[in-house]
């Protein structure tokens, strides 16, 4: 009965409406601190955890909740709720924490509603597909949002992917994670990559990457590993600009490869296996 319930109350157009108002929230959050000394939780060589990441989960989690009480919550910054429910909030309170934490406005907060599909599938391989999204840049104050089955909008306008199909003209976004394996891996394609675009940029938050090829700013971005909270919302906003959004799971929780483009030059991009 309870399954029933949460298929019924949870309406995609209805959790983007209520997305956009948690996103605000904590996008107020963000430039009232942006300039401030921020507490990091915990460090490492190429990430920062800060306080306001957890306070910013918190708040978009008691916002959505109101709207619709008993659909988890998968964070950055973990988990609240019955995982085993058939819809799931996926979201990452601030994306681009490095940015943010040493004052470069560059970070956003990024809020996806999922459906569970039922068993793994290609594209879904843990048995969720996103249905709505949401990427807020609070700095801009620039609203992604997109509906599946529906435009993808950004303050309310319609968007595409550009028509750009000749690399040498691409402008790429290329993302470098974490781990040590990784950014081995990804050194050497960006090398090669350099000589073959117009210009490649590196500008460290991957859900705004993916709402700047949906908006035909970027032709593609790239990135060898990424989190489900970083590109579920972005994913979905893309797909519906008319881009295409490949992703393969990698070890890990949630990990992922993802090569997000206007639908017309992931074969020329030649991105490592």
């Amino acid at each position: 009965m309870e399954r029933n319930r949460l298929q019924i109350a949870v309406n995609p157009a209805q959790a983007t409406r209520a997305a956009e108002e948690a996103a605000r929230e904590v996008g107020f959050l963000m430039r009232r601190h942006l300039h401030q000394r921020k507490r990091a939780n915990e460090t490492s060589q190429h990430d920062i955890k800060l306080e306001l990441d957890v306070r910013s989960q918190r708040l978009i989690q008691r916002s959505l909740a109101k709207a619709f009480p008993g659909v988890p919550l998968l964070g950055e910054e973990g988990i609240v709720g019955d995982i085993s429910a058939p819809f799931r909030w996926v979201v990452d309170p601030i994306d681009g924490t490095v940015n943010f934490a040493y004052g470069i406005p560059h970070a956003c907060v990024s809020i996806a509603l999922q459906e569970r599909t039922g068993p793994a599938r290609a594209g879904y391989p843990d048995g969720f597909r996103t249905v709505s999204g949401v990427v807020y840049d609070p700095f801009s104050d620039e609203m992604w949002t997109a509906t599946r089955g529906t435009a993808a909008r950004l303050n309310g306008r319609k968007i595409q992917v550009s028509r750009r199909n000749r690399l040498e003209e691409s402008i790429v976004s290329i993302g470098f994670a974490k781990t040590r394996s990784t950014l081995d891996q990804m050194l050497p394609y960006f090398n090669q990559l350099v000589h073959c675009v117009r210009k490649i940029r590196i500008m460290g938050a991957a859900a705004l990457a993916l709402t700047y090829v949906a908006s035909g700013r970027f032709d593609a971005y790239i990135e060898g590993g990424i989190r489900l909270w970083d590109i579920a919302a972005g994913g979905l906003i893309l797909e519906c600009a008319g881009g295409e959004f490949w992703r393969r799971p990698i070890p890990g929780a949630h990990a992922y490869r993802i090569v997000a483009t206007n639908g017309r030059l992931r074969r020329s991009l030649r991105v490592p296996a």
